[in-house]
């Protein structure tokens, strides 16, 4: 698998802290949602640091869309988010990945768990399924500190987002009727469907939040076959 050059052609402002980078990569292999890229930066002196981040966009939009949280000590993430512009090309490899993708299977649901930045590849789930006219029932549950942490949140919050469940939980604003507390066993059982349908189940986020989700849903009696999970943190790299 060869780096290719990607030529930013567009910066977009998600939160304070996470911004979305569309790339034109010529002659790019068509992705499966859920699936990820490696970005290379090398420096004037020869020094590389390398990455990995979920693809945001789905496999039929024009271009490869990264979403970048800012980790302040990292090496990669701030020249993304912060330096980056228009016009500048940057190394990626992929797409990479298999076990955590998500193609239609018509006999199941899908239930999407995302903390933080976990939204990304499960927000390329939704885009897919959206695209492909899927019949396939999906659900969402977001765990977000705040609305103003919710990334894609226009998208997410639009009238044919499908069905979409958001968490705050350190801030809500007033008027808030969607669900205030972290993703529990309770939570899980009130959102998720029952273990005997048998969902396909995809948990993305923190490796805290991704080990307490799954526990909750094993619990609830569902096959931990059938529960996928993605995570990261301080020692993980910066996926998503």
């Amino acid at each position: 698998m060869n780096w290719q050059p990607g030529t930013v052609l567009e910066l977009i402002e998600q939160t304070a802290r996470t911004k979305s980078i569309v790339f034109d990569v010529p002659g790019w292999s068509r992705h499966r949602a859920g699936q990820h890229v490696d970005v290379r930066l090398t420096a004037e002196d020869g020094y590389q640091a390398q990455r990995s981040y979920s693809i945001a966009s789905a496999p039929e939009d024009r271009h490869i869309e990264l979403t970048v949280e800012r980790i302040d000590d990292g090496e990669v993430s701030p020249f993304l988010a912060d330096e980056l512009l228009p016009g500048d090309e940057i190394e990626l490899r992929g797409p990479i990945g298999g076990y955590f993708a998500w193609e239609e299977a018509p006999e199941t649901p899908v239930f999407l768990v995302g903390g933080g930045s976990g939204i990304v590849p499960l927000r390329a789930m939704l885009r897919h399924h959206r695209a492909t006219a899927s019949a396939v029932p999906v659900r969402l549950l977001y765990s977000a500190r705040s609305l103003d942490d919710v990334i894609y949140r226009h998208e997410l919050t639009a009238a044919d987002a499908g069905d979409v469940r958001l968490t705050l939980t350190r801030r809500q604003p007033a008027g808030w009727t969607g669900y205030g507390r972290r993703v529990d066993r309770e939570l899980a059982a009130d959102v998720c469907w029952p273990a005997a349908e048998r969902p396909l189940v995809y948990v993305c986020g923190p490796t805290g939040f991704v080990e307490a989700v799954a526990g909750a849903l094993v619990s609830l009696g569902h096959d931990p076959a059938r529960i996928r999970t993605e995570r990261f943190g301080p020692t993980g790299g910066e996926t998503p």
